[in-house]
């Protein structure tokens, strides 16, 4: 029960969001109990709800808000505004599809926030509403997105990309986790064929349909701590030693970041840095490997130094390049980050 008496409008706004958080709906006297006030008076906030527009409905004595109509109302400081306009500028370069749901987000974000801020987050969804249309994901992404808020069994459609074989799932949406790389986004979940914890790209899902069939994540499932073992969404319980090596040229920039939360940096005589950290899959750094070309040296595991040296001989094949070969002048206008 409240500490204090909440007024009307207080406990109007308490009540939206306490429906709005529990997609089980509550009943009254919960309401009440939260609120610190009878149940008689709830139901009269109840009806008050009803008659301003916003979607409450009961089924039985248990109250529910039809999430797909609500539209939450958030007031934001001027930091916290710059806040959201940087996530939406990640957002933006997470999608590299015509997402309508992240066009519409971005126009009311715009609309909600001083200029010029606002001005740029619209100019960020135009950005992305020029980009091309995959319905087939939307329709994933919303299947996936009703039955993991509303806790709903999801029948899915898996299409491995080795064999090209599709086998249906009934499976649990326990968390979405986009990733930066390959612009992706991954639900982890039960997987009811597999009895175990799976992760689903969801670019590879063919249809996600919610079930009439409820579930309950587990109470010590901890997403970001089911997640602390991979270098991005690839987990395990098995973790193998990295070891980087990187040049003075680039050591302060490999500083200024917090790559992952079991990094190890030791500085060397000559200017450049050891980088150590535990991962479950290792293979999945090799594109970050790569990227920083010829200034990271893979130390350890052997396996992967001997798998990037491969790729890198490879490359300067494919370029004709030689052992004493150099590289002509940078292009005008390149710059190292």
């Amino acid at each position: 029960m409240s500490t204090r008496t909440l007024g009307r409008a207080e406990r109007l706004r308490l009540i939206e969001q306490l429906l709005y958080r529990r997609s089980g709906g509550l009943r009254a006297c919960e309401l009440a109990e939260h609120c610190g006030v009878h149940r008689s008076t709830v139901y009269r906030d109840l009806v008050t709800l009803g008659t301003t527009g916003v979607p409450i409905w009961n089924e039985g004595p248990v109250w529910h808000l039809n999430r797909d109509r609500y539209l939450t109302h958030v007031r934001l400081s001027l930091d916290e505004a710059t806040a959201l306009f940087m996530a939406a500028r990640l957002l933006s370069r997470h999608s590299d599809e015509h997402n309508p749901h992240v066009v519409s987000a971005l126009d009311k974000l715009a609309t909600s926030l001083p200029q010029p801020i606002g001005d740029h987050i619209e100019q960020t969804a135009d950005t992305v509403r020029d980009r091309p249309v995959n319905a087939a994901y939307i329709d994933v992404l919303e299947g996936i997105t009703r039955a993991w808020a509303g806790r709903r069994r999801a029948e899915i459609g898996y299409r491995s990309p080795r064999s090209g074989e599709l086998r249906v799932h009934k499976f649990d949406p326990y968390y979405l986790e986009p990733s930066a790389v390959g612009y992706a986004c991954y639900v982890i979940g039960h997987d009811h064929w597999a009895k175990d914890l799976r992760t689903f790209k969801l670019e590879r899902l063919e249809f996600a349909r919610p079930l009439d069939e409820s579930y309950e994540i587990p109470e010590d499932f901890d997403p970001n701590q089911h997640l602390s073992s991979g270098w991005g969404i690839m987990w395990g319980q098995k973790q193998q030693q990295v070891v980087l090596r990187f040049s003075g040229d680039v050591t302060a920039r490999v500083k200024e970041s917090i790559w992952h939360q079991s990094q190890e940096l030791v500085d060397c005589d000559d200017g450049g840095c050891i980088l150590r950290v535990w991962v479950a899959m290792p293979m999945e750094m090799k594109p970050w490997i790569r990227g920083w070309g010829p200034e990271c040296q893979v130390l350890a595991p052997g396996w992967l130094r001997d798998e990037i040296a491969e790729e890198l001989r490879r490359a300067a094949q494919m370029y004709g390049a030689t052992a004493t070969q150099k590289p002509e002048t940078t292009p005008e206008g390149a710059r190292r980050g």
